[in-house]
């Protein structure tokens, strides 16, 4: 379900505390803040944003022109692919520029006459918040925006042609030339928001990509195409399931989980010591996050711990946990009781009994003392270390928080020692 975010009434007076007012003409008036947030054909002198950062300024006026060279509205020797990397690297690298291509965005997406152009930028914010997030104060603003376009693709067209007609009549040799803004080319926008809108829900929490590398070509593809191609990562399990469906119709697991537990198992997690508890390199975690999600499996990987920590990601970030979150309570209040535990476990939707179960059976051999002894990862470490990816506290009180910590352990630990999963092997 979506929250709804701030009033418009907010956001006016977000805007006029924190947008550096432009001036125009030779009197140097001050642009309105309504003309300040709408698409813009020409350059400009100075940030959107009030910043006292001289780096800041400077870069902000150079990315205002690739915001404008992606969608189209200005003319450059680079492929779009291109333009994205400069501008997001510009931005990941940079944090005091990532408010400011957000707020750039919502202006050159905001009564933009050309249909075409206006897709191309909410692609770009599309892809951005693949990599980073805005800042806190910003947020609430952007997703208010966001917010306000999930349902508006009648009101979108509608909206360039009025603004096309009214051009048309201050000057009728724009007629021809912006005769094809009002057709639609690609998605809706609404598709673009929605998308956007769960994304901005999502690297509020994680805060993007992690890592020393710099975004790459392949990530920005692949950003873009989540638009569309929902992630085998951040996505529901249904979803995951109805996306497997082509290539693997007999599969009863999520073909991502299955590949990456043998992976971990292949290349001797089970005698690894402190698998799933010492993470691996995050770019070579990237990397194969990035293979994964085009169902490769490179054959080049040696260490354990690269599957393991990517396999962690994709339970941690499922859409909704493995144990859905109305079976939260129970889960807590039986982490001591191995029958009670159990039984919760019979209760859950079918894929999401298989997929536990899985996970669980996988545990289970880590489990064992002989493993125990080479991994040093005992029955209580695994349940520490996944009990998180498996059980969601929505509460946003510390003390509740901490308190549930330790029975999402438990209750993890009890389904480990007291779970018949035998019937699990062999499937996939």
């Amino acid at each position: 379900t979506l929250r709804k975010p701030i009033s418009q009434s907010s956001m006016a007076d977000w805007a006029s505390k924190n947008l550096n007012m432009h001036t125009q003409g030779i009197f140097r008036r001050r642009i309105s803040i309504s003309n300040m947030l709408s698409w813009n054909g020409g350059s400009i002198k100075k940030p959107m944003l009030i910043t006292s950062n001289r780096t800041i300024k400077k870069e902000a006026c150079e990315m205002f022109k690739l915001v404008q060279s992606y969608m189209g509205d200005r003319q450059t020797r680079m492929d779009r692919n291109h333009v994205a990397l400069v501008t997001v690297t510009k931005c990941w690298s940079m944090q005091g520029l990532r408010d400011e291509l957000y707020i750039q965005l919502i202006r050159q997406t905001t009564d933009n006459t050309c249909y075409r152009s206006l897709a191309w930028g909410w692609e770009l914010m599309a892809i951005s918040l693949a990599f980073f997030s805005p800042s806190p104060k910003f947020q609430s603003y952007l997703e208010g925006y966001i917010y306000r376009h999930l349902d508006s693709d009648e009101n979108i067209v509608q909206r360039i042609k009025e603004l096309v007609d009214l051009k048309n009549k201050k000057n009728s040799k724009s007629r021809k030339k912006r005769k094809q803004n009002t057709e639609d080319e690609g998605l809706p926008i609404s598709t673009y928001a929605k998308y956007c809108y769960r994304k901005l829900q999502k690297v509020a929490v994680t805060g993007g990509k992690k890592g020393l590398r710099k975004p790459t070509v392949e990530e920005i593809t692949h950003a873009r195409n989540a638009i569309v191609t929902p992630s085998l990562f951040g996505s529901s399990l249904e979803e995951i399931m109805l996306r497997q469906q082509d290539m693997y119709p007999g599969n009863k697991l999520p073909w991502v989980q299955t590949q990456l537990s043998q992976q971990v198992l292949a290349l001797g997690g089970e005698q690894t010591e402190g698998i799933f508890r010492i993470p691996g390199d995050i770019d070579e975690v990237n990397a194969l996050k990035l293979q994964v999600d085009q169902w490769r499996i490179p054959s080049s990987l040696s260490d354990p711990n690269i599957p393991a920590s990517l396999l962690k990601l994709w339970y941690r970030e499922l859409e909704e946990p493995v144990i859905p979150q109305q079976f939260y309570k129970e889960c807590i209040s039986n982490y001591e009781n191995p029958d009670a535990a159990v039984a919760v476990v019979q209760l859950l939707p079918e894929l999401n009994r298989l997929v536990l179960c899985y996970l669980i059976h996988f545990l289970q051999i880590f489990a064992q003392p002989s493993n125990v002894g080479r991994t040093k990862m005992d029955v209580n470490n695994l349940a520490m270390v996944m009990a998180p990816n498996c059980l969601r506290c929505q509460s946003d009180d510390p003390r509740i928080i901490f308190e549930n910590t330790r029975k999402e352990m438990s209750f993890l630990r009890m389904l480990i020692v007291h779970l018949d999963t035998s019937f699990i092997k062999g499937l996939v």
